[in-house]
């Protein structure tokens, strides 16, 4: 039986190393508030400091050589077994992290808990299936490609899906032989420290499967580690910009970015205008717009623009009444994460009205006194060149700018660093695989938006991001190719 016992009244403090609870040694603390009401959750989380992660890279490294030698099927039944244990204390480890982060369970925490597990069986399902190649031997050499383990490897990962990244990130790197170092955000880093029970239930030897929380000193001492093989990043693009010169300037480590976003939806006259709403309003509000592919920019051509803000601003109202306590049942919506991330949203939005960045058509205010909760906004006839249509924001905000022809229409899509996801809404399918064609974005919706898939890469193009998650991508991205050539001529 599992001796996984953590709540809000019994929260983890302390690392995880090679499968033990250690204080760390650093002495600087971590605190946390629940952004529903501003309250003070702990004021002692660890801070890994570099003692911490030295030790946590030496147990990798001695677990390594036992972990890469594991039988494929041994290795997947850990996996299967974590990801049956991560299904069975789900609730448990959603209220972990809605304290910090304010997600409610019905709409996001379930869907994470879901997004983790099935991920780590769909690795899983690759232990004994990633497959090497062979070449002829007609030139006199057997060519024999084998895709080896990098060896310590780390997750570097957001705050605002800190359980669904433990599967996109440990699952290939653990899937594919290596040992793995999760590095929660100091915004959400109790459900990570909570699963070293699992992971001991699991089968994961020690020093195989590993937790370090801490803020970005922590992250920036894996990044310039000189025995860490692999980092894998999700969060902002400077940030990433930081730990590909991090892991540059150390060993030349191999690093997965992905970054922001700010993601076009270009709906047409001809679309079914019932979805294209529904999918556009979904995936600017949901999370309350804490997503890196939110669809943040909506382009409706000139003949149903009229209808389609309508519609927009109906479901935009209606969303705004799902805003409340992420702890009640029927809440669709909480708050934004904390006081900062408050600050930044509601600073897009004060400065896009003072400088007339466009016309506010719906939200834009705060609701309540306590907490961190904004009401869902649209900016309708935005300024090209507005930070408000240019920057990501990372909230529940959302610009409207029409359009005449496909031509210019790809050229307001495209005219940016970002390049994550993108979207198209017609009912034309030679112009829907045109425009999939013409976007440059590592991800494409038609008649859909904002969405991965377990099997397929995930990632953006430009600033987006570098590599891929998910599907055989990320098993690709946890190797390394070695070529093995026999000579049959002597």
């Amino acid at each position: 039986m599992s001796s996984f016992n953590f709540s809000k009244d019994n929260l983890p403090k302390q690392l995880v190393i090679n499968n033990e609870y250690v204080d760390s040694k650093g002495k600087k603390k971590l605190s946390v508030s629940n952004p529903k009401n501003g309250e003070l959750i702990a004021d002692d989380v660890p801070l890994a400091d570099e003692q911490d992660v030295d030790d946590a890279v030496a147990a990798a490294e001695k677990a390594f050589p036992a972990w890469k030698a594991t039988p494929p099927n041994k290795r997947r039944d850990c996996l299967n077994k974590f990801a049956d244990l991560i299904e069975k204390y789900g609730k448990e480890l959603g209220e972990l992290t809605r304290i910090t982060l304010g997600a409610p369970w019905g709409s996001f925490g379930a869907f994470e808990i879901s997004l983790c597990a099935e991920t780590l069986r769909y690795n899983a399902g690759w232990c004994d299936k990633f497959a090497g190649e062979a070449y002829p031997q007609e030139d006199g050499f057997m060519k024999i490609v084998r895709h080896e383990p990098l060896g310590v490897t780390c997750g570097i990962i957001p705050w605002n899906a800190p359980i669904g990244n433990v599967g996109l990130k440990a699952g290939p790197a653990l899937a594919t032989g290596n040992c793995f170092i999760l590095k929660p955000s100091e915004k959400t880093p109790f459900a990570g420290l909570a699963l070293l029970p699992l992971i001991k239930e699991a089968g994961f030897p020690p020093g195989v499967f590993q937790v370090l929380t801490g803020d970005g000193s922590t992250g920036a001492l894996l990044a310039s580690h000189m025995r860490v093989r692999k980092v894998s990043f999700t969060g902002s693009i400077p940030t990433g910009k930081k730990i590909q010169e991090m892991a540059a300037k150390s060993n030349l480590k191999r690093v997965t970015l992905e970054l922001g976003g700010k993601s076009p939806a270009v709906v047409f006259d001809d679309c079914n205008l019932d979805n294209a709403v529904t999918w556009c309003v979904n995936a600017i509000t949901g999370h309350s717009g804490q997503v890196c592919f939110a669809a943040s920019r909506v382009y409706v051509q000139e003949g149903i623009y009229d209808k389609f803000v309508e519609k927009y601003k109906e479901m935009f109202a209606e969303r705004t009444k799902a805003v409340g306590d992420p702890d009640e049942e029927g809440t669709i919506l909480g708050p934004l994460a904390d006081q900062a991330q408050f600050d930044r949203v509601s600073g897009f939005i004060n400065r896009a009205q003072d400088e007339k960045a466009g016309n506010l058509a719906i939200g834009g205010s705060r609701i309540g006194e306590k907490g961190f909760f904004i009401e869902p906004t649209i900016f309708t006839d935005v300024k090209a060149d507005s930070e408000i249509h240019t920057q990501e924001i990372f909230g529940p905000v959302s610009v409207v700018r029409t359009f005449k022809t496909e031509e210019e229409v790809m050229k307001m899509s495209n005219d940016t660093e970002f390049g994550l996801m993108a979207g198209v809404f017609t009912q034309d399918i030679n112009k829907a695989m045109r425009i999939a064609s013409d976007f440059d974005s590592g991800m494409v919706g038609i008649n859909c938006i904002s969405l991965m898939m377990t099997q397929a890469p995930f990632g953006g193009s430009k600033q987006s991001g570098v590599g891929r998650e998910s599907g055989i991508y990320a098993l690709r991205a946890f190797t390394d190719p070695k070529t093995i050539m026999i000579n049959m001529t002597y």
